[in-house]
């Protein structure tokens, strides 16, 4: 930010993290800050980016199911 608050520098990358997360201190160099920001930045019109936001969500799902799996047994 400028001395005023008011713009962003133009060299600072462009976060893409909600406000409610900026709040809590989150941003791209603490590991929940950079999925975020990460998952964020993602276009749900381009392919690649729909393939990559489904092997994100079995990366996170698939060992709350094992856990469950493991319980039930």
């Amino acid at each position: 930010m400028t001395a005023r608050g008011d713009d962003p520098e133009p060299w600072a990358p462009v976060e893409h993290l909600p406000a409610d997360a900026q709040r809590m201190g989150l941003n791209r160099l603490v590991p929940d800050g950079a999925l975020l920001e990460l998952a964020g930045s993602l276009d749900s019109s381009k392919r690649s980016h729909r393939v990559v936001a489904w092997v994100l969500l079995v990366v996170m799902v698939a060992p709350v199911l094992l856990t469950v799996v493991n319980i039930l047994r």
